[in-house]
């Protein structure tokens, strides 16, 4: 069996080492490069541990353009935009991916879920399995039976029995539960007073969503705390739940941007190179990841 396609939800990484780095790490020209530096040292690890023959990059390009605005106008309007040194040195990453020979890709249109998405229909209709590297629960629902969910480097992977006990939810019901509870973070409206407890617990009962949203007086007869009122709250709320659950779905059909395949390119060593040199890269670290891009064993970040 050959080994999975990494797909890479890349944006949370980054934001990660933003917001952990110190800010006063800087390129060459004076400019912020913590968010690269760490998103650097991140994929260095997983390289190192991986050693990927095929891998994708997706980023998110936009927070208000792509099509869930056009559902919602709300969507995500709870996020302030991006700093610009925080947007340049988005753009740096995607400068090194590139020239490292890796597979990297954005829309205007469609999230990295959604690219993400799409990328994992195509390879699975090929008999491909999947390893998807995200923080992101959302990007739990395309787990089929072969593929793994990986917050990488904090866990292990999570085969789709073990998606279900972390989020309580086999992978197919996640997006309903977050249409049922609602998403703060994406600011995506439920059912007040209905969290992901309580969404589990009607997913257990009927299944699905829309089982659900068709036998709604029998919500009333379950042997939990509050049946009644619950009942009366989906069935009042339920144009709402039905809006967000066209939100909480991934696109698994979206236009792809052009990008590379997702076989490893042979790097581009000028490119590189000057790129190493902007980011004040030390000889060691210079050489293990041309040594990783180049097939060779090599250790993680000192």
């Amino acid at each position: 069996m050959s080994p999975p396609i990494l797909l890479v939800d890349s944006s949370i990484y980054v934001f990660r080492a933003w917001f952990t780095l110190p800010g006063n790490l800087l390129d060459a020209q004076g400019r912020p490069a913590n968010a690269v530096l760490g998103f650097l040292d991140f994929a260095q690890r997983l390289f190192a541990e991986r050693a990927p023959s095929r891998i994708a990059f997706a980023f998110d390009q936009s927070v208000s353009s792509n099509f869930r605005n056009d559902i919602y106008p709300d969507y995500k309007a709870n996020r302030p935009p991006a700093p610009d040194e925080l947007r340049q040195q988005f753009a740096q990453v995607r400068v090194f991916l590139r020239a490292a020979g890796l597979c990297e890709l954005s829309s205007p249109r469609f999230e990295a879920d959604d690219l993400i998405g799409t990328l994992a229909a195509r390879e699975r209709a090929k008999g491909e399995r999947l390893l998807l590297i995200t923080a992101d629960k959302d990007l739990a629902q395309l787990i089929g039976a072969d593929d793994h969910w990986w917050d990488f480097p904090r866990g292990e992977p999570l085969d789709p029995r073990a998606v279900a006990r972390k989020f309580g939810v086999r992978p197919d019901q996640i997006a309903d539960q977050l249409a049922l509870a609602g998403d703060k973070v994406d600011n995506i409206p439920g059912v007040p007073g209905v969290g992901m407890a309580t969404a589990a617990k009607l997913l257990h009962r009927f299944g699905s969503l829309e089982a659900l949203l068709t036998d709604i007086p029998a919500i009333g007869q379950m042997k939990i705390r509050g049946a009644k009122r619950l009942m009366l709250l989906i069935d009042e709320h339920q144009d709402t739940v039905r809006l967000a659950r066209r939100l909480t779905g991934i696109e698994c059909a979206a236009e792809l941007p052009e990008h590379g395949p997702l076989e490893r390119r042979p790097p581009d060593p000028d490119a590189l190179q000057a790129w190493f040199e902007l980011m004040g890269l030390s000889e060691r670290r210079r050489d293990n990841w041309l040594a990783l891009l180049s097939g060779e064993a090599a250790g993680t970040p000192s």
